[in-house]
């Protein structure tokens, strides 16, 4: 039987520099490094439902690693610094926790209420598709069971932008809603077909990624991609519809599916095909914003540094200017 929540409990999101640290944490990834004069130490992403930290172990060697695996709860002492504006923790002592010792709730970082919201958002969003296909398809795709609970729960990625359990959901309803008003001002833009791509552009994320336990790739989303599997997944859900005996124009289908290869914009970021169409490009470019616009928004906010600015972002090829998010979290 797991134990209460307690309400005393220091959640990594209300870490401060300079605290002493003993609480319990699930490993969500842990590495064994060496630093510069060789030593090994172990480098651990410790997590709870508020957020994840960087943790490290010095004078650490594979029998310790191996005490804690991806994955395991440990029970973490030590002391917060801050790390070029990132807030990280010298360990000091771990001890490895059942997980029936653990009050599961500290650790599930889905927002029950926000992924509930997003469904009904999306739900009525497709109900106003007047296309037959792109309708069939999007509620085809709604009604599935595996389907939707994955959709519910999913992240959009690993590391980079809406990386958290119900991210993929939100990233969807908010590209929808760009998608919706970009139509408005594009009227020679297909609406139905912009929108459907918000909701199946990244629809092989829920193959592609490992997400109910650790965060990890799963072999078929190495061995393929989320892109190839989107495709895949879309030949299904129309193959079903027809033996069902609904008409699904192929024209259509084609389009939803370059979207759905093309939407990284480019050879060199993985798509297999440039955009093409003006949907494509269209879509491209608000799916290019909105996931950049969430790791901006999402680094500015964990940089707990006194710097007005972040430290250099690889995914961004930039700093940040920290003011813009300060401001309207005071107004």
């Amino acid at each position: 039987m797991t134990k209460q929540a307690s309400s005393e409990r220091q959640y990594i999101a209300s870490l401060q520099p300079q605290t002493q640290v003993d609480a319990v944490f699930r490993i969500a990834d842990r590495q064994l490094r060496s630093n510069r004069q060789g030593n090994p130490y172990l480098l651990l992403q410790l997590q709870d439902r508020s957020g994840v930290i960087s943790a490290m172990r010095w004078n650490a060697d594979e029998k310790l690693a191996d005490r804690f695996p991806k994955g395991a709860f440990v029970k973490v002492q030590g002391m917060t610094q801050l790390h070029n504006g990132n807030m990280q923790i010298i360990v000091n002592q771990m001890q490895y926790v059942d997980a029936d010792q653990v009050a599961i709730e500290e650790f599930d970082a889905l927002d029950r209420g926000q992924v509930k919201a997003h469904w009904e958002t999306l739900c009525k969003l497709v109900e106003t598709f007047a296309d037959p296909t792109v309708s069939a398809i999007c509620q085809e795709i709604l009604a599935d069971e595996p389907t939707r609970k994955l959709l519910q729960i999913a992240p959009a990625g690993t590391k980079t932008h809406h990386a958290y359990p119900g991210g993929l959901l939100e990233h969807i309803v908010s590209l929808m809603q760009l998608c919706e008003f970009a139509s408005s001002h594009y009227t020679h833009v297909d609406r139905d077909l912009l929108m459907a791509a918000a909701l199946v552009h990244d629809l092989g994320k829920i193959q592609e990624l490992s997400f109910e336990n650790e965060l990890n790739y799963t072999d078929a989303g190495q061995l393929l991609g989320h892109l190839v599997q989107g495709v895949v997944m879309l030949e299904s859900f129309a193959k079903r519809l027809r033996d069902k005996g609904q008409t699904i124009n192929a024209q259509k289908l084609l389009r939803l599916e370059h979207i759905v290869v093309s939407h990284h914009g480019t050879l060199e970021h993985g798509s297999p095909k440039v955009p093409m169409t003006l949907e494509a490009l269209v879509f491209h470019y608000l799916d290019e914003m909105d996931a950049k616009l969430n790791t901006a928004t999402e680094l500015i906010s964990q940089d707990r540094s006194s710097d007005p600015w972040t430290p250099f972002h690889p995914t961004l090829s930039r700093r940040l200017y920290k003011a813009s998010l300060d401001r309207q979290s005071n107004e």
